[in-house]
């Protein structure tokens, strides 16, 4: 791998980082929504695994990044293997943390109470991240990680911005962690249509090898 940065949206990406190991950026895309037919970007996200993931996602090889995209099996199948993840999302548009704050809330928690799992340790577990973001303010740059280490069902999400000490939070409730994971890589329900499909092709490219 070259030491070029990637650019997304103009902002920089490294191709590596590393964790207990090194994780390659496999995915990355934006976050936007239209208004009146002007696109208002806010995010933009790298999704760095463990290149061990290939092997956990055989029974795909051979299909196209197209159809991939559009296979939730496939993204459950990523999300559950047990190998490192890293997300990192960087501040486009500025923003107070207290509305990504809350976006994370109700995204996690409309996917529990989906799967019937949003109970009192989910809701406490929750309200733990919403506190987390709520005096941040996210100015353009700002960069927001989320460490999802292979085996555990935990998440470390720090959040780092110009001038300020980087600040962390340890989520320690396995279906908060899941869902949060789903939000940014749960195929054609996640957050972010542009990182899936990237993701997808780069997979797709993988398991063809």
């Amino acid at each position: 791998m070259g030491s070029e940065m990637v650019m997304v949206d103009e902002i920089p990406f490294p191709p590596q980082v590393t964790t207990t190991k090194p994780l390659s950026l496999l995915g990355h895309g934006i976050t936007d929504i239209e208004i009146h037919f002007l696109q208002i970007k806010f995010t933009a996200i790298g999704v760095y695994l463990d290149s061990e993931i290939v092997g956990h996602l055989q029974q795909w090889k051979g299909k196209t990044g197209k159809d991939l995209a559009e296979d939730d099996d496939f993204f459950e199948a990523l999300i559950s293997a047990p190998v490192e993840k890293f997300l990192r999302v960087v501040v486009i548009k500025e923003i107070k943390g207290s509305q990504y704050g809350v976006q994370l809330e109700s995204a996690v928690r409309d996917r529990l109470a989906a799967d019937d799992k949003y109970e009192d340790e989910e809701e406490a577990a929750l309200e733990q991240v919403v506190e987390f973001f709520q005096s941040k303010y996210f100015k353009k740059d700002s960069v927001i990680t989320f460490h999802f280490p292979a085996s555990s069902g935990t998440t470390e999400i720090a959040f780092a911005t110009e001038g300020k000490e980087e600040s962390k939070i340890q989520v320690e409730n396995k279906n908060v962690v899941e869902m949060t994971k789903k939000w940014y890589l749960g195929g054609t329900r996640a957050v972010s249509p542009s990182t899936v499909s990237c993701l997808a092709n780069s997979l797709s490219a993988e398991l063809s090898k």
